[in-house]
């Protein structure tokens, strides 16, 4: 081989070596950024919910625990999904807002399963921190969070595990965090935004709602019923999940802390709130959405949603059966109260 064509060649190869250690470097330089991404969305991310946390004393329904204490990752348990409306115009002077939407859902981590049940406000249900039945929604205005979780235990005769409470705040910037969630719109109609002003056009069809047009569609009943409310909440939140375990939505993280920001409060450690990303591991886990039977009833003056006792007894032995403790009916996962999962999809889209 030539001198010349010698030299030639040991620059190629020296050129090919030094491109590599760029590319070494560069990957090198974008694996710690991810890293360090992580590692900063996890401390901001425990910073945060540990602002958020707020114990709430035992209740009597816990004690079914014993001293074991649950551990979402292999326990089967609960959680009490509490939306207010924190507002001082409709606080009023009170300590406590009403509930504006109470969502229990359990999960159940061998069978990779969610049972989501919607409660419909003006249930008229038993209130042991006052001592008589009333609307439901009442529950948190007389005790705030304990009365309201004492009420949905005495109600479904379940433990209640850990609770979320989320202001309109919290919900809005979510959905806007993560992009907007898909849902099917089921009417056009001009709603309420959450300063209760008619601002907020919905139109019909599968689309993807930004905060303010998911939050308008989940507290409306004027259009229909508490129940098909319930209904919608149920679908907010399942679309809510899905975008949530999409890897698109990674990114997006940091903005949904911060979006959470001072506008929650919950019972759960950071630890204990992370180890339900198991449910998302392979994809989207099987969401059931249950409703409640009942029927309108204005005999005692104002208006109050009697439950079917015979459907609630069903409803809560299936949830029973969903947290383990009692021996599984699967009967009853056949019932007519579940109402779809979260695999359904409906046709045509548009955005807002």
């Amino acid at each position: 081989m030539k001198r010349r064509d010698y030299k030639k060649m040991k620059k190629k190869t020296s050129k090919a070596r030094l491109a590599i250690k760029i590319g070494l470097l560069v990957s090198l330089t974008a694996l710690l950024a991810i890293a360090a991404y992580g590692l900063s969305l996890r401390q901001q991310a425990e910073q945060a919910v540990d602002r958020a946390y707020e114990a709430v004393p035992a209740t009597q329904k816990s004690e079914i625990r014993g001293e074991a204490k649950v551990e979402p990752a292999k326990d089967n348990v609960s959680v009490l999904l509490i939306g207010v409306d924190d507002s001082e115009a409709r606080m009023q002077g009170d300590s406590h807002s009403r509930s504006d939407a109470l969502v229990v859902a359990t999960f159940n981590p061998e069978e990779k399963s969610v049972k989501m049940l919607s409660i419909p406000r003006d249930s008229y249900v038993y209130i042991p921190k006052v001592g008589y039945r009333d609307k439901i929604t009442h529950a948190h205005a007389y005790g705030g969070t304990h009365a309201a979780i004492e009420t949905v235990e005495e109600m479904l005769d379940i433990p209640i595990d850990y609770y979320v409470k989320m202001n309109f705040n919290a919900f809005i910037e979510v959905v806007d965090a993560l992009g907007g969630v898909e849902v099917d719109v089921p009417y056009n109609r001009l709603e309420k935004d959450e300063n209760d002003r008619n601002t907020i056009q919905l139109k019909k069809g599968l689309r993807v709602l930004d905060g303010r047009h998911a939050l308008a569609l989940a507290r409306t009943r004027m259009a229909d019923s508490d129940i098909e409310r319930g209904k919608r909440q149920q679908m907010i939140l399942q679309a809510i999940i899905k975008e949530m375990v999409s890897v698109k939505s990674i990114t997006k993280y940091g903005d949904v802390i911060e979006a959470v920001g001072d506008n929650m409060k919950t019972d759960m450690t950071f630890k204990e709130m992370t180890s339900f990303w198991e449910y998302a591991k392979g994809g989207m886990p099987k969401i059931d959405s249950i409703n409640l039977k009942g029927y309108d009833d204005w005999s005692k003056g104002p208006y109050y949603y009697q439950l079917d006792e015979s459907d609630l007894q069903n409803v809560s032995q299936l949830l029973k059966a969903h947290l383990g403790l009692i021996p599984d009916s699967s009967s009853l996962t056949d019932s007519s109260n579940v109402i779809g999962t979260a695999d359904e999809t409906a046709e045509g889209s548009d955005d807002y």
